[in-house]
């Protein structure tokens, strides 16, 4: 959540209007999600306090619940408003960047959930902690973990996710300021190791872990770190302004502390490094053929189940720039280890989860397809466009079965081709997303035969 979003996000209503009864918004005014599966299969959605309609109705964590991880509905708040200790510190109206984990404990399954307090612009801001039997609740809070205050820290205590690395825990968090950082929690209560008192806030700030210069306003928020299959760890932060330029981009690194690098070799501390090249972009701004212009996606977590696992982010529209909502889309990993990102929003039912069936032959990949570039500015919306793969194209590819395919040389290409459904057309098709040359990312859909773009 950056310290735009704090800021008033009223786009109607003439004086007396109805505003929309937030029972009809599904999956709109959904911002900085995250989403957990219960132990009956049901998906909980935790986000933003935010309306774009209008001044907020009620605070303390939006929630939502599906099961299909498509249609949402509307539920409530988890907290009767914003906890005392973290207004009175923070001054919140809201709360923002809620993250939920479930914890195995001595006292059997807990749900605890970091919410960020603050407002517009300030360092002055808390990181709490609520806890619940279940992810429908009964929430209840438990105090400050991360307090930064605006003249005397140079980091921002927002946009907390809890990273479970086996018996240890620790809370990645931090907003343009003072960049990211990564500390380490008590698994048994959930505050921080190094906190002088029991459920007091932590000491330090903690390992930073990423940064952006003032040449791009320090431009970085929202942190998510996942283990890399085969081993290491993988950073997911997003870029830029939250309503025109926002963008998601990762970087990996072999220990939980980083360094985390670019595939350029880029640390994600580096300041003398052109900001722009830092990171490599796995979503950002685009539009498909006949789809709704995709605006300034981003604040992404992660869901993992057997199977599969979905980027969880908001996004808003190029029609409607001032509206948001969530989106759910497949997180593939390369077979050299990177995590990208497809260009279908997921199917629910649609989707095939069966890694053993995804193409294993080059053949499988002759044909049209579109395609989307997100190696370009971030502030234009990426078009489709059109290409036809041919055996030319496919030259020196190997493929290495489950989907992975993989070029050396001077074109480069570490690419994963997937099932997935194709949102505007209403078919099930084949998707990729390939790391090419230049550090790039580049995504796309297979096209039917005889399909107008």
């Amino acid at each position: 959540m950056t310290e735009i979003e704090a800021a008033p996000a009223s786009t109607g209503g003439a004086a007396g209007e109805a505003l929309p009864d937030p029972a009809t918004w599904g999956a709109r005014n959904s911002h900085d999600p995250t989403a957990v599966r219960d132990d009956d299969g049901v998906y909980w959605l935790f986000s933003t306090d935010a309306d774009a309609d209008g001044p907020l109705r009620s605070s303390g964590a939006q929630i939502r619940r599906s099961t299909d991880l498509v249609s949402w509905e509307f539920v409530g708040c988890a907290l009767d408003g914003v906890p005392a200790p973290a207004r009175a510190h923070a001054g919140a109206e809201g709360l923002w960047a809620p993250d939920v984990v479930r914890v195995e404990t001595a006292a059997g399954v807990q749900w605890r959930m970091y919410y960020s307090a603050s407002s517009f612009g300030s360092r002055t801001s808390a990181i709490g902690l609520a806890v619940a039997p279940h992810p429908a609740g009964p929430w209840e809070d438990r105090g400050i973990v991360v307090a930064t205050v605006h003249d005397r820290d140079g980091h921002n205590a927002i946009d907390a996710q809890l990273v479970i690395d086996g018996a240890r825990h620790h809370l990645a968090y931090g907003s343009f300021f003072g960049g990211l950082h990564l500390l380490e929690i008590d698994p048994a209560t959930g505050f921080a190791l190094d906190a002088p008192a029991p459920g007091a806030p932590a000491s330090s700030p903690g390992t930073l872990i990423a940064r952006r210069p003032r040449s791009v306003d320090t431009a970085i928020e929202g942190p998510f770190i996942l283990p890399r299959p085969g081993g290491g760890w993988a950073l997911i932060v997003s870029y830029d302004s939250l309503v025109s330029t926002y963008h998601v981009r990762v970087a990996v690194a072999e220990d939980l502390y980083g360094p985390y690098v670019d595939p350029d070799g880029h640390e994600m501390t580096d300041l003398d490094a052109d900001p722009l090249t830092v990171g490599l972009t796995v979503l950002a701004s685009h539009q498909l053929e006949g789809g709704r212009g995709v605006l300034a996606p981003g604040h992404a977590s992660v869901l993992t189940e057997p199977g599969h696992q979905l980027l969880v982010h908001h996004t808003r529209f190029v029609d409607q720039p001032r509206q948001h909502e969530v989106q759910v889309r497949r997180l593939v990993w390369t077979q050299e280890g990177w995590p990208l990102v497809s260009i279908q929003p997921w199917g629910g039912s649609h989707e095939d989860d069966d890694e053993a069936a995804w193409p294993s032959d080059v053949a499988a990949l002759r044909g049209d397809w579109e395609i989307v570039d997100l190696g370009g500015p971030t502030d234009q919306v990426a078009p489709a466009r059109r290409v036809t793969v041919d055996d030319a194209a496919l030259a020196g590819l190997v493929p290495h079965g489950r989907g992975r395919f993989t070029r050396s040389g001077d074109a480069p290409v570490d690419a994963v081709v997937f099932p997935a459904w194709d949102t505007v057309r209403g078919r099930e098709t084949l998707a990729f997303a390939a790391r090419g040359p230049r550090g790039t990312v580049v995504v796309g859909t297979a096209v039917p035969e005889g399909a107008v773009g």
